[in-house]
This record gives C-alpha cells, sequence and structure tokens, in this order.
C-alpha cells in the first residue's frame, strides 16, 4: 500500500496566490495567523450577491463555483481564491459563491489584512498587479 501525500499546508497554497506570491516565509506565516479557517458543506453557501463582503477567501480543499443568476462564471479548486475587492471596499458582492464539494477556506478579512501586511510595499503592488490582470481577463470582471 502507498502513502497517500499530505494536502498542501494553507502557507504552501497562499504562497502560490499571486497576491502574496513574493511574500517571504514570514510574512505568509503571518498572513496564514490572521486568517481563519472555515468549512463549508457541498451546497453551502459561503457569499451571496447583495450581502457586504467579509474578505478573501483562499480555497484550501474541496471545490467552489462562482455564479451570477443561473450562470457559472468560473469553478474554483485548492490554491484559488476569491473576494479580493472586499480587501479594498465593503460593497456588496456581486456574485454568489457555493461550495460543490465539502470545501475549507482560509479566511482574512480586510481590518486584519491591512493591520498585518497592508503596509508593505511589495504586498501592496502584488496585490495591484493581480487585479488589474484579472480585470483585463476574458469576461473583464473579478470572481466576485
Amino acid at each position: 500500500m502507498s502513502a497517500q501525500t499530505a494536502p498542501p499546508t494553507a502557507m504552501a497554497l497562499l504562497s502560490r496566490v499571486p497576491l502574496f506570491s513574493s511574500l517571504d516565509a514570514g510574512h505568509l506565516r503571518t498572513v496564514v495567523r490572521s486568517g481563519k479557517e472555515r468549512d463549508y458543506p457541498s451546497g453551502g453557501e459561503i457569499v451571496k450577491v447583495g450581502d457586504r463582503g467579509i474578505g478573501f477567501y483562499l480555497v484550501l480543499t474541496g471545490g467552489v463555483e462562482v455564479r451570477r443568476e443561473s450562470e457559472v462564471l468560473a469553478r474554483l479548486g485548492p490554491g484559488e481564491f476569491f473576494g479580493e475587492m472586499a480587501l479594498f471596499d465593503d460593497q456588496p458582492r456581486t456574485a454568489d459563491v457555493v461550495a460543490v464539494r465539502p470545501t475549507r477556506c482560509l479566511v482574512l478579512s480586510p481590518w486584519e489584512f491591512w493591520s498585518t501586511v497592508g503596509k508593505d510595499p511589495v504586498v501592496l503592488r502584488a496585490l495591484l498587479r493581480e487585479t488589474v490582470r484579472r480585470l483585463r481577463g476574458p469576461h473583464g470582471s473579478l470572481s466576485e
């Protein structure tokens, strides 16, 4: 019987996110510690269109769909993320995000983000670069 490989840690997954990939291990550890891990059952609503955004979500395990009305805008799995706009403002969500199987996410609130790494120009530059990339994407919109 072969040994199973352990799933990547939150820190390993966060290090692959363009928003945070330029951070050193110390910054990454601080960001992960400031977040909260949350579990969602299959079919569980993670965010709802119109609700106030409470943070950035990194999918650790499982999978989600980003939906607007009946259209699936994106399917996201481990290492992928949504909700980055909520790090900037508390505007209403522009899409629903639903777990399509049991899912665990690292959730980072804006107040934790800004108090943890918001003053670091490397972090700010990476965040802006990824936001612009996503705005220029094929659908011209962010994931939420």
